[in-house]
């Protein structure tokens, strides 16, 4: 499935076979706006795969002068948004260690750990990016990402719904929340919280193929197609449905959603 907002990382229709633990893990917003264009900490592109040439051009102007915090930020920004992880974290690292105290860095800096797979260190990063003073909600919503990751879903859980204080019914926390409680198999707490999101006005397509899948996962195939079908032509959201329906049609689908040492399978692309 594409995404229309590019913080997200693709939930259905993956060119080759996953477990249904990735399909869950995949759609967990590292960033609680889900878009890097939109209002977050740190970064100003929007497009899901900024072109070469600008990349090229803000690698010149970082390599210039590393210690050019702006120029640091929008580099790795860059490089996150083409999924040149390593890279990404290599030049948020360096700027962490020039300033270990500067939430913006240390809020990017965390969620380029997640998208290497680096998720215990990601969530202690971002716990430095703010206070319990002034909590930030996207920041407590990439944590509870990470700690997802984790396989520690009860704090994942605390995460979100501290997020969810802050900003009640905000579609993009609650859309994680309901993502976590479907990896504890709570899948009817999380078609309830996915419809609540679904149905803000602020929900884009992400939302809504998350409320697809948990539909999907409890045997809801045709109301998972009447969903997709929202933001896909009727031939692709069909496809996307069948591969659903191809996942969650293994006998073992439950020990599936869950890696040999008890947690969930490691994304393989966190954005």
């Amino acid at each position: 499935m594409p995404h229309d907002r590019p913080d997200c990382a693709t939930p259905l229709g993956l060119p080759s076979p996953v477990s249904l633990a990735a399909l869950l893990a995949l759609s967990l917003a590292v960033s609680g706006c889900m878009a890097r264009g939109g209002p977050q900490t740190t970064g100003s592109l929007a497009a899901p795969g900024a072109a070469t040439s600008q990349i090229d051009a803000l690698g010149k102007r970082y390599e210039a002068n590393p210690a050019d915090r702006g120029a640091a930020l929008a580099y790795a920004q860059a490089l996150r948004v083409n999924e040149q992880n390593a890279q990404a974290v290599a030049v948020l690292e360096a700027a962490a260690i020039r300033a270990p105290k500067d939430p913006e860095i240390l809020a990017a800096y965390g969620k380029a750990l997640v998208d290497a797979g680096r998720f215990q260190q990601a969530e202690e990063v971002l716990s430095g990016a703010h206070s319990p003073e002034r909590p930030d909600w996207r920041i407590l919503s990439a944590q509870g990402a990470a700690a997802d990751q984790q396989g520690a879903h009860d704090r994942a859980q605390r995460y979100y719904r501290t997020a969810l204080k802050i900003v009640p019914d905000e579609p993009s926390v609650m859309s994680n929340l309901g993502l976590s409680y479907a990896l504890t198999k709570r899948l009817a707490d999380a078609e309830t919280t996915l419809r609540k999101a679904a149905r803000h006005p602020r929900a884009d397509a992400r939302v809504r193929q998350n409320l697809a899948l948990v539909l999907g996962l409890q045997g809801k195939f045709a109301e998972a197609e009447t969903v997709v079908k929202q933001d896909l032509p009727p031939a692709d959201a069909a496809a996307n449905v069948a591969y659903l329906k191809t996942m969650v049609s293994q006998p073992d689908r439950w020990k599936a959603m869950r890696g040999l040492d008890g947690k969930p399978a490691r994304t393989a692309e966190v954005q």
